[in-house]
């Protein structure tokens, strides 16, 4: 039956899914610790980091997603994708503010250390959009139905937790003996080698043929009004999963940083272990409720449960309330990011999927990861927490990071709410079934 999902299937989405992961982990909570650590504390490089690569991201989903629907393919956009993106994350190991100075004499070392991290973030950017974001993004949406995107969406969600959960547990030692050429080694090779791999388990679905419609033309197809008009769900779908993505990206950027500097906790890999086992635990049991109680539905006690936890994580300081705060932020987190991305794919248009996973970009990662850490770095200056370390004046996370981030989250029931009543109207808009 359509509606079920083979083992080659389950496991092309596992294996691909969580490697992509790592390096999506690494890219987003290590990079910015890299760059913390041991080149510059200043927040704005770190904004200034998240804002270019989502640009980089978008921009890359949006020209390499519509060229996989012009080929008809998403195998070998995953495959060399994979490999290209693998060694591009261990380059990162020789970026240091001595051999900055060396290529660039004439600038401030530390400086031009933290500008080359930024351009080379959005060089490992460009390959990792082409392989998961607009391929195997696209490849997930090929080969799921209405009826098992839940439960599909559920799994994906929770490989980011295991990908920084074994990352954490297994890796963070390396880190934290500032052997950052040999961490980012490991996972450049890892993932490389999955696109290796890729070449022999990853199968197009037959029902994907070449488009012959002008690929140019196609590259704006999803900008124009006619087209917002046309999929009014599909882009309120967008709208409430971009605000989500802002209120994530208030604090995630800053999150050990926060835990580590502010906190105090140095052993934070345990405290995240915990928190990511159990929110990676509820939300494959919410799988089950998400595809049974209908998307929307199951939004806002999702959303109440992150709302929640995100509160509750201003106010605790030690290790065991921090835990417990954590869990409830996170696991919210999980079951409302399956919730949306199973809803977006529900409206997607089944023959422009590529093209569309460029403009879900566009909402999901380059306004959030512009607007969100802009957001936070705001209330990290406005909270004016430093300290002194070798005479220089460092910049600390504060707890307003997740009070901004739940007042932004609130804003997300506009959007579901309009889409609830478009349901509850009996509106009508062609998608994939």
């Amino acid at each position: 039956m359509k509606d079920k999902l083979g083992a080659r299937k389950w496991l092309t989405l596992i294996l691909i899914g969580l490697s992509g992961q790592f390096a999506w982990t690494i890219e987003n909570m290590y990079f910015n610790v890299f760059l913390y650590n041991t080149i510059s504390t200043d927040p704005g490089y770190i904004a200034a980091m998240v804002g270019w690569s989502a640009a980089a991201a978008t921009v890359t989903t949006l020209l390499m997603g519509a060229l996989s629907d012009r080929l008809g393919k998403r195998k070998a956009f995953i495959c060399v994708g994979y490999m290209l993106w693998g060694l591009s994350t261990a380059a990162f190991g020789f970026i240091t503010p001595e051999s900055a100075g060396r290529l660039f004499p004439a600038a401030n070392a530390a400086s031009a250390a933290a500008t080359l991290v930024v351009v080379m973030d959005c060089v490992m950017t460009f390959f990792g959009s082409t392989a998961n974001d607009g391929a195997f993004n696209a490849y997930v949406t090929d080969v799921t139905t209405r009826e098992n995107r839940g439960r599909a969406e559920s799994v994906l969600a929770i490989l980011p937790l295991v990908s920084m959960l074994i990352i954490f547990g297994l890796f963070d030692g390396l880190t934290q003996q500032g052997r950052w050429r040999e961490f980012f080694g490991i996972f450049g090779a890892l993932v490389s080698a999955v696109g290796v791999v890729a070449v022999f388990l990853v199968r197009d679905e037959p029902g994907l043929k070449p488009r012959r419609d002008s690929y140019f033309k196609n590259l704006l197809y999803g900008l124009r009004p006619s087209t917002v008009a046309g999929n009014r769900a599909l882009y309120l779908s967008f709208c409430a999963s971009c605000i989500f993505s802002v209120a994530v990206q208030v604090f995630f950027p800053f999150l050990i940083i926060y835990i580590q500097n502010y906190l105090g906790i140095t052993d934070y890999a345990l405290v995240l272990g915990v928190v990511l086992v159990t929110a990676s635990a509820v939300s494959v049991i919410s799988g089950r409720f998400i595809d049974r109680m209908g998307k929307l539905r199951f939004v806002f006690p999702a959303a109440l449960v992150m709302l929640l936890g995100l509160v509750a994580m201003s106010f605790v300081r030690r290790t065991v309330p921090v835990i417990l705060a954590g869990c409830v932020m996170m696991s919210g987190y999980m079951m409302l990011s399956a919730a949306l991305s199973a809803n977006i794919r529900d409206w997607t248009p089944a023959d422009k999927v590529g093209h569309f996973q460029g403009i879900r970009m566009i909402f999901t990662v380059l306004l959030p990861m512009i607007i969100g850490p802009a957001i936070g770095a705001a209330v990290i200056r406005g909270g004016d927490s430093t300290y002194i370390e070798l005479g220089q004046v460092k910049t600390v996370p504060t707890p307003g990071i997740y009070l901004a981030a739940a007042a932004v989250l609130v804003l997300t029931a506009v959007p579901v709410l309009l889409l609830r009543r478009q349901e509850q109207n009996g509106e009508k808009e062609g998608s994939k079934g």
